[in-house]
């Protein structure tokens, strides 16, 4: 299963880099998917990509149903495939 997680975009970088803040965690993304993000827009984040801008109700409203499933939301520790 895929999951795509809402983040907050930080900064834009040069070569359609992001940095994005995902549950507390900074990551670099790629944003050539989604040209016309903002500093400031939610994205949804999938394998290192920006696949949709989001409006930030949505965003918010995703990121704390994310939270109530811990094994979601603890990206530092990524579950071994099995």
């Amino acid at each position: 299963m895929c999951l795509a997680i809402p983040a907050k975009v930080a900064a834009l970088e040069e070569g359609n880099l992001a940095t994005v803040d995902i549950l507390g965690v900074t990551r670099e993304i790629s944003v050539d998917l989604t040209p016309q993000v903002q500093v400031g827009d939610y994205v949804l984040v999938h394998a290192g990509f920006a696949i949709e801008v989001v409006d930030e109700q949505f965003a918010l409203e995703t990121i704390e149903l994310v939270k109530q499933f811990p094994e979601l939301a603890d990206l530092n520790e990524a579950p071994m495939p099995a």
